[in-house]
């Protein structure tokens, strides 16, 4: 059995440094039940992240306690240098969760108004910054419609958009294509590329493998714990596979052995 704690081909040297996210032995029990099982990430500044794994894997635990919305069990979270949860850095971050988490009796502007405001950018900015995300997510025409009246998948977009108002430099986005029609999927990732391509740094959790072979650095997760990490082509030629899917089956026989 794989040790404790560990994944195939993942470095383990850590990167605390500007820009980085780093869980080191990150834990959390829910009355006993191991959600997350001593997690270790070292993600460098200006990485397109992917994380994969089934329901119940432990993908959403991790994120929220890398946002703070969780307090760990035990071990520690440092998101651009700074302990988790942030205090000094908490604005340079932006977190998709998978609920909804926009307001459903305001229009979509006024929840991007509203994010807007709560990270105290000028009117002028955020404006420009509306704009363009109403584009990114294709809502310009439904700027002005309650979020009530819209489709779960629209929902979802509006969401999306008001986690990238501010222009984070790190960018946590749990499941952010679900729903989403795959002409659109495909203009979200292309968005998500040159996010990376201007430094930022991306984390996020799908389902979809598509999706998932578009990232630099694709971590798998089984029962709470990592059992691989690695860059796409390389998770697949270990273990002799064509597709992340197989890829990911292969090692979670491998972790069960």
């Amino acid at each position: 059995m794989m040790r404790k704690g560990g994944a195939a081909g993942m470095k383990t040297g850590r990167d605390d440094g500007e820009g980085s996210v780093v869980a080191d032995k990150l834990r959390k029990e829910f009355d006993g039940l191991v959600a997350v099982d001593d997690l270790d990430l070292s993600i460098r500044k200006g990485t397109l992240y992917g994380m994969i794994g089934p329901n119940g894997s432990g993908k959403t635990t991790m994120i929220k306690m890398m946002v703070g919305r969780l307090k760990p069990t035990s071990g520690r979270a440092r998101v651009l240098g700074e302990d988790v949860p942030l205090v000094e850095r908490v604005a340079d971050i932006g977190y998709m969760p998978q609920e909804m988490a926009i307001y459903t009796d305001l229009t979509v502007s006024e929840n991007l108004q509203l994010f807007g405001g709560l990270y105290s950018m000028d009117p002028g900015s955020r404006a420009k910054r509306e704009e363009a995300l109403l584009s990114m997510v294709d809502l310009r025409e439904r700027r002005d419609s309650l979020v009530s009246q819209l489709s779960g998948g629209m929902k979802h977009r509006v969401s999306l958009a008001c986690s990238m108002i501010h222009d984070p430099e790190v960018l946590f986005l749990d499941e952010p294509t679900v729903g989403v029609d795959p002409e659109l999927r495909i203009g979200f990732w292309q968005h998500f590329s040159d996010l990376k391509a201007g430094g930022k740094t991306v984390i996020i959790t799908t389902h979809y493998m598509d999706e998932a072979v578009r990232c630099d650095v694709v971590g798998m997760m089984r029962q709470g714990r990592l059992i691989a990490e690695g860059k796409p082509k390389e998770l697949m030629e270990r273990t002799s596979t064509s597709n992340l899917e197989d890829a990911f089956m292969e090692y979670s026989r491998r972790d069960a052995a």
